[in-house]
């Protein structure tokens, strides 16, 4: 051999073995679960009896046969998908009333716990990521919450927290429903200018919003706007849409009359929430800019079943009786012009209707694979966090759902879930009930 081609066959052999030495080694599993049947979100597809193998709080691979070594979770009685993701979230929010005294009596500590206690039932009916829609409190707690989670010192869905409820004077989200005589200082979430809004949302990114939300039209809870009226203006919601995106945040919009629905798709936001009086010309211009919709449709028929028994206000219900004959022809749609849709529920109590979502997506017009999309791959595609959520697939987080049955021919089922794991770590359990038990407050 010539001394040139060995020089060059040494300095073959190391640069080989300098691109192997900068290759990250792969982790080693240190737990595996056995899923009786594994469905890809993505394609619908069903795998027969896999393991799921977790490096510490991802998912390593997935295999045919039964590693060795680590320990594995057994549920080949039942269906896998990957932990489900609500959108459409108010941490805060008191489950046991809807008497607007009684939320003007709650101080904010006593909110927070709250949050802290919904959080635990978000995780219990298999929600491992969350999306808080916007809460009242100037100071804002959910960031708390998201960042206590996100530390570990409390349990919870991980958060992806909007700030403010960006409002006009008198809007959806004054939150000041009062008579002329009873004059309190200006929320700092008012915003009755494009200069005013510019303040609002830059104040909310400062103090670390995730997601930007404007207030598009009147309400349905509260007794003072009227849903059909389109309350921030265009180039409001166009100025928030810009400043938003500037910072890398995202904007949402709480949007039920069809004209606010409109005026916020041509503002450019990301989201519309509710679109609950989506008209054709809407539809089309949500289809075109790419929004997304998230229906939150069993709020509403929750609402309606609960009818004035938690101290609901006359007014509020009234309109809620009106939104239920619009919700079925817009969802119908939203469905028709296929735009994306992401999973939400909005409703305080969510230990009754967290998981009552599916059931109406499906009733609404949704396939169940449809439906299991919205709460998983839809939902994470959306809050841009699909490369570490939303399906179960190697380098994801470790956030496992087990059901039984087959939610795929009944999505009820999803009702009904009977193990968690978050980041590979045991929330729920059905060989251990008594594992992080939960107190269920009525």
């Amino acid at each position: 051999m010539t001394r040139s081609r060995c020089c060059f066959l040494v300095a073959l052999f190391l640069a080989a073995s300098t691109v192997y030495a900068q290759q990250p080694a792969t982790p080693a599993a240190t737990q595996a679960v056995l899923a009786g049947k594994l469905i890809d979100v993505r394609t619908g597809a069903v795998r027969p009896h896999a393991y799921i193998l977790i490096a510490g709080d991802r998912i390593q691979s997935i295999a045919d046969s039964a590693p060795s070594g680590i320990p594995v979770t057994d549920l080949s009685a039942y269906t896998v998908v990957p932990g489900l993701i609500d959108a459409h979230a108010h941490t805060l929010s008191n489950p046991t009333t809807q008497n607007i005294a009684a939320h003007l009596r709650t101080s904010i500590p006593q909110s927070t716990v709250w949050g802290v206690y919904n959080l635990r039932l978000w995780l219990d009916h298999g929600f491992t990521s969350l999306r808080d829609a916007c809460e009242g409190p100037p100071d804002y707690p959910q960031f708390a919450l998201r960042d206590s989670v996100k530390r570990g010192i409390i349990l919870g869905p991980r958060i992806t927290a909007a700030g403010s409820c960006i409002s006009i004077t008198g809007g959806h989200g004054d939150g000041t429903p009062f008579s002329p005589d009873m004059q309190l200082p200006r929320g700092q979430n008012v915003a009755d200018t494009v200069d005013d809004i510019a303040h609002v949302v830059r104040r909310d990114i400062k103090y670390g919003a995730d997601w930007i939300k404007l207030m598009a039209t009147g309400g349905v809870m509260d007794p003072i706007s009227d849903f059909h009226v389109q309350e921030l203006s265009e180039a409001q919601m166009a100025a928030a849409v810009e400043i938003a995106h500037r910072a890398g945040k995202k904007v949402m919009a709480h949007a039920e009359g069809a004209a606010g629905i409109k005026a916020a798709v041509r503002a450019g936001v990301d989201s519309i929430e509710h679109g609950t009086m989506l008209d054709e010309e809407g539809a089309e211009l949500m289809e075109q800019h790419h929004t997304w919709l998230v229906p939150t449709l069993y709020c509403f028929q929750h609402d309606m079943e609960t009818g004035l028994s938690k101290g609901r206000d006359p007014d509020s219900y009234a309109k809620g009786v009106e939104i239920m004959a619009a919700q079925g022809p817009a969802f119908k749609l939203a469905l028709a012009h296929h735009i994306r849709i992401a999973y939400g529920v909005d409703d305080a109590d969510v230990d009754e209707s967290v998981s009552k979502e599916f059931g109406a997506l499906v009733r609404g017009g949704m396939t169940p694979l449809g439906a299991l999309q919205a709460a998983t791959i839809n939902a994470a595609t959306m809050l841009e966090k699909d490369k570490d959520i939303g399906s179960l697939e190697p380098g994801r987080y470790a956030d496992i759902v087990a059901v039984q049955g087959d939610p795929l021919s009944d999505i009820t089922v999803m009702e009904h879930v009977a193990f968690v794991m978050q980041g590979g770590r045991i929330i729920k359990d059905p060989a251990h009930p008594d594992r992080n038990p939960v107190i269920h407050v009525k």
